[in-house]
């Protein structure tokens, strides 16, 4: 049995914290910022409550086994308040967070060893801050490590596919470049449906090729072809489907516009790879927010 700390209760660390308790193995304890009093968790046919235990001050909470870390990739710093309390005893730190930059994030706060970064892929939405709901089965990746594979096997005998590739960092890539064509409906504010259009997908297939290019000159292993599959990817989803970014920009919350977009560029730049399409998005979805 392992105690479980999730710094960030949101609505792929409500749908995590509900598949962990579910083991019935585990002690899944809840970081959040304010009281929540109800957790309400559906996939498919299932409908439950999760019952961990629920912490609001870091200063008070007690030393854990693992550190699952949920919040937003901008929201390291705030996250780690947490983190001297609940690895007193040395806890690994999973990072299921969105972009390519998961150990650079939190080297400042946890010795490298220690952090375990996790590829996410599942369709989840918030309805509410205790109503979480889950479309089709969560993925999680991590590094064939002895931590990534101990990760992993925290979730035995859940639902969720857990994998550790070989190729971590090419797993990592891929991730991003469905997320970074995200930005097409949160520019639009239109659900997933929005990729049905020729020229839009056209557009999106285009911005992924460009990820693909920087993902290349960062040691990945991704073909070309991938960018007609994120394609496939989105208008194979439900019409009404709303990506993380789309739903923050909905509802006025910060975005994670420089992990999943905002890092094509720096990283291009670094390598002297042209991301047109993807600052163009950026620039516009920094001026539409800005006025």
């Amino acid at each position: 049995m392992a105690r479980i700390a999730i710094i960030g209760v949101g609505a792929i660390g409500g749908a995590v914290a509900a598949h962990l308790e579910k083991t019935g193995q585990h002690e899944v304890l809840l970081c959040v910022r304010r009281p929540l009093p109800e957790l309400l968790f559906e996939y498919g046919a299932e409908k439950r409550l999760v019952h961990g235990r629920r912490l609001l001050d870091p200063a008070a909470a007690p030393a854990v086994d693992w550190v699952l870390v949920v919040t937003k990739a901008y929201d390291a710093a705030a996250t780690a308040a947490w983190l001297p309390t609940l690895r007193a005893m040395g806890a690994p730190v999973a990072v299921l967070q969105n972009g390519v930059e998961h150990r650079a994030r939190f080297a400042p706060y946890v010795p490298l060893d220690k952090i375990v970064p996790v590829v996410v892929d599942v369709p989840v939405e918030r309805f509410s801050p205790g109503h979480v709901f889950q479309r089709r089965q969560m993925r999680l990746r991590a590094p064939d490590t002895t931590a990534g594979r101990e990760f992993v096997g925290l979730f035995a005998g859940t639902d969720v596919q857990g994998e550790t590739p070989a190729d971590f960092e090419t797993a990592l890539w891929r991730k991003l470049c469905i997320n970074c064509a995200g930005i097409v409906p949160t520019l639009t504010l239109k659900p997933a449906g929005v990729f049905s259009g020729e020229a839009i997908g056209a557009v999106a297939a285009a911005m992924v090729r460009e990820c693909i290019a920087v993902a290349r000159a960062e040691g990945a292993q991704i073909d070309d072809s991938f960018a007609d599959e994120v394609v496939q990817y989105y208008r194979a989803s439900s019409p009404q489907a709303v990506n993380s970014m789309h739903a923050d920009r909905i509802a006025g919350r910060a975005m994670e516009l420089d992990a999943r977009n905002g890092v094509i560029l720096r990283l291009g730049q670094k390598h002297g790879i042209p991301t047109p399409l993807n600052a163009m998005a950026v620039a516009l979805l920094e001026a539409q927010v800005a006025s």
